[in-house]
């Protein structure tokens, strides 16, 4: 970083990219079970240049997940009386 960037010190490196956070996006199902789309937040310009310096590269976002929800079943019908 020091070619490229001289102002720039290793704390204020990390400091920009700690800033890259990873979320779940939870949409639930109509069998009650739940999608799980883990993503990570787009780059800013900065950190962008950032990791084009390093030459560093994000990996590809995480493949989607189905997780089992609580699953309710029909209530049982009562025998007639």
């Amino acid at each position: 970083m020091r070619a490229a960037a001289p102002g720039l010190t290793p704390r204020a490196v990390l400091a920009a990219l700690a800033a890259i956070q990873m979320v779940d996006v939870v949409i639930p199902t109509t069998d009650g079970r739940e999608l799980v789309l883990p993503r990570y937040t787009e780059p800013t310009a900065e950190q962008a240049m950032i990791l084009q310096t390093l030459k560093l590269t994000l990996p590809s976002q995480p493949p989607p997940r189905i997780r089992a929800g609580q699953v309710e079943l029909p209530a049982a019908a009562e025998p007639p009386a």
